[in-house]
């Protein structure tokens, strides 16, 4: 096993030091060597599921009658819960998980985040074989990492069936911040429809269950406030692309139940503190296919972790967590009051909720619900093309623009009279499977030709490290975005990249089609090849209208947000329509690993990857 293998995070005395002036700590001391988990006390309210204390632990998965939302279901369960118990590991450990399959047909789990031989990976197919029905699988795997993380199946459709659950591994040391208490905050995405009645309803009609579509009111509105020309504009280059700048979320509250660890809305899931206490709080996005926005009106949070890495305090008022990824916040309540711990959907059609009080039975206002957004031309990575005749461009002419320095208003004076529809669909949607992106998924970027490679750590031209996304108004409460993510230590592997593989993230959302560079799992000849070993820089370019929340499994993903050497790892990276996203790579997991789309239907419509390293 390399340096680079080993996730350990040595801190300095002037680092300790640092840490704590930025959390208000005041000293090392205050730093805490007694974690939460150390106070039975504190523990009483972690998780409402129950937890399996490693490192010897036993699953049964089986399917069973459970209500959700005071409703009959028929869920996936784990130890007879849905979602499933809280798994908790400490690192240096060797984990010994025993999983046995008592459903009817082949499942699967996959332990999100960590880094592990790839046999132990859990996706069927790649580099394991699956569960068959009535067969225990023996995961065994040293824990060599900590943090918060969770698990899922990696077989059909299961995870929307509430097959997940969270993974929390304690630190084998101290870590760089001082709690009294902690609560994970598990969300998910619940329908009461079969999950493949759900895919073939959006492969039927595009924007199925979209039920916030324009209205007559929002023209008149937006001829208010735009002037008549430009609406008119907007509406028709819409019309022609026969989508709706509303698909915001391509699954949505219409058939969604949003969940806090397994309860809805109405039930209320309450989470205890004692005043003056500080509380950590591991958020985890294990939903199917939605995004939330998470605050806590009147209480500042502090942004201590993301997938499990320790980060430089960041204060926030509100973060929003894409499928797959989890964030650590520190809040600390000082009056003896409840508040209402609110998460969004990203398109505005309905929330999850618990509330965090000092005493059962409590609860605070839930906060006024924002209006769903409008994706604006950002979304089509087309950014300032003011004036231009396409007429006689084709879409791969269209798509080899370079947009990274256009502005979104600049498409006013865009003359699309003479563009045929198709050609709208290929600039816009990245339906190129006629086209070609170089050898297989190796294209070298036009930027590396031209001007050799980019410094490692700067941040990449036409990224939005620095914007939260779609529906959110950076002046209406502090938002965290990507750019303020920093590392607490420098990760070991500080080589330059030895090359620069580009993907694009590429679709169809009238047929619900999703692939890379412009081709379906189904239609690839083999793997991306990593060499062992080798440090590479991977760019992301989502030519689609939709967030993809991209997963390698196996590898750190080191994200190019321009903090230099203190560049965060992440293992699931948030993609923005029209954005390019870079990361590094070293690539020491030699073995067959996933690499997709963490939106359940994206990936099981074809935006998934095998990526084997040798």
């Amino acid at each position: 096993m390399s340096r680079s293998r080993i996730i350990s995070h040595p801190l300095s005395r002037r680092q300790v030091l640092k840490g704590g002036a930025a959390l208000g700590l005041g000293s090392a001391a205050a730093m805490g060597l007694t974690p939460a988990w150390a106070s039975p006390w504190g523990r009483t309210n972690t998780y409402p599921h129950g937890s399996e204390e490693g490192p010897n632990v036993a699953l049964a998965i089986r399917r069973e009658s459970l209500p959700i939302d005071g409703k009959d279901a028929r869920p996936i369960s784990i130890n007879g819960t849905s979602p499933g118990p809280m798994i908790r590991l400490k690192e240096g450990q060797d984990a010994v998980l025993r999983v046995t399959n008592l459903l009817d047909e082949p499942t699967s789990v996959h332990w999100h985040g960590l880094i592990l031989p790839p046999e132990m990976d859990g996706v069927p197919g790649v580099s394991f074989p699956g569960i068959e029905p009535g067969e225990t699988f023996t995961y065994r795997f040293p824990v060599r990492q900590n943090g918060t993380y969770w698990y899922h199946s990696h077989s059909g459709v299961q995870e929307q069936l509430g097959h997940a659950g969270p993974l929390i591994i304690d630190a084998a040391g101290r870590e760089p911040f001082r709690y009294d208490r902690e609560h994970v905050l598990l969300l998910t995405d619940w329908t009461f429809e079969d999950p493949m009645s759900v895919f073939r309803n959006l492969k039927t009609m595009e924007g199925y269950y979209n039920f916030q579509e324009r209205t007559v009111a929002d023209f008149f509105a937006d001829v208010r406030q735009n002037g008549f020309s430009h609406t008119v504009q907007m509406r028709s280059m819409w019309a022609k692309m026969r989508m709706s700048s509303r698909d915001i979320a391509d699954v949505t509250g219409s058939t969604y139940t949003y969940l806090l660890n397994g309860h809805s809305p109405q039930e209320n899931w309450t989470a205890l503190f004692k005043t003056g206490e500080r509380v950590r709080l591991r958020v985890i996005n294990g939903s199917a296919m939605s995004y939330f926005d998470v605050r806590i009106p009147g209480l500042k949070m502090t942004v201590v972790a993301a997938d499990g890495q320790p980060v430089q305090p960041v204060p926030v008022d509100e973060f929003r967590i894409g499928v797959a990824e989890t964030y650590d916040v520190l809040v600390s309540p000082e009056d003896d009051q409840a508040y209402t711990i609110f998460a969004e959907s990203m398109d505005r059609s309905g929330y999850a909720r618990a509330t965090l009080a000092p005493r059962e039975g409590m609860q605070a206002e839930i906060p006024e619900r924002r209006q769903i957004a409008d994706r604006g031309m950002e979304a089509m990575g087309a950014h300032d093309m003011g004036g231009m005749d396409h007429s006689g461009m084709s879409g791969s002419d269209i798509q080899d623009m370079d947009h990274s320095n256009m502005s979104e208003d600049g498409i006013e004076g865009m003359d699309h009279s003479n563009m045929a529809d198709s050609e709208m669909e290929n600039m816009d949607l990245g339906d190129m499977e006629g086209m070609d992106h170089g050898s297989g998924m190796e294209k070298e970027s036009a930027k590396t030709r031209e001007n050799g490679m980019l410094v490692a750590g700067e941040a990449q031209p036409g990224s939005r490290y620095d914007q939260a996304g779609i529906g959110i108004d950076p002046d209406a409460r502090r938002v965290l975005v990507y750019r303020d993510l920093k590392a607490f230590t420098p990760w070991p592997d500080r080589r330059e990249p030895g090359r620069e593989l580009e993907l694009h993230l590429t679709g169809n959302m009238e047929r619900y089609m999703w692939s890379f560079d412009g081709k379906k799992f189904s239609e690839v000849s083999g793997p991306i090849h990593f060499e062992k070993d080798e440090r590479l820089r991977l760019i992301l370019i989502n030519d689609t209208m939709m967030e993809h929340p991209i997963h390698l499994h196996g590898m750190w993903m080191e994200l190019e947000n321009g903090q230099g050497e203190l560049i965060p790892r992440k293992h699931t990276l948030n993609v923005k329509p029209g954005e390019r996203v870079s990361a590094l790579i070293t690539a020491d997991a030699e073995g067959s690993w996933a690499f997709h789309c963490h939106l359940l239907y994206h990936m099981d419509a074809g935006m998934f990857r095998v990526v084997q390293v040798s």
